[in-house]
């Protein structure tokens, strides 16, 4: 009897517990952050950026897509990037450019559009918005 009335109390914490999480979970403001190296990435990522705006209504955040490595050239190609920027702006998402690749790679900075915003280190900077209780994912 004992057994079952302590595993009754236990289940119970447990089950309360978890429904506070859940409500405190759903009135915090959602934020983001995806870091991808590819610039045709950037159409599935708005999408799901859209997505989550209109699923956390006021809750929605701050979207952040970081760009590192290789192929971080690509993001000076004005007329592809457009309609990404675009459709970043129309959600307030931001685009952001890692410095440490632009300077690897021997990318002119002056060359991204000015919509990009540059930082020193793009790993570095997904870190600490993860410090700061942003969702991360990386592509």
């Amino acid at each position: 009897m004992k057994t079952i009335f302590s595993t009754l109390i236990l289940i119970l914490f447990v089950t309360f517990g978890n429904m506070q999480n859940a409500v405190s979970q759903t009135s915090e403001t959602q934020n983001y952050v995806v870091l991808t190296k590819k610039v045709p990435q950037l159409k599935p990522i708005l999408l799901a950026a859209r997505s989550l705006a209109k699923e956390d209504g006021q809750n929605f955040g701050n979207f952040e897509i970081i760009f590192c490595g290789k192929n971080i050239g690509d993001l000076t190609n004005a007329e592809n990037l457009k309609p990404h920027i675009e459709a970043a702006e129309a959600i307030g998402a931001n685009i952001i450019a890692c410095g440490f690749s632009l300077k690897k790679f021997q990318v002119d900075v002056s060359k991204l559009p000015k919509e990009i915003k540059v930082v020193d280190n793009g790993i570095l900077h997904n870190l600490h918005l993860q410090k700061k209780g942003y969702l991360s994912l990386e592509l």
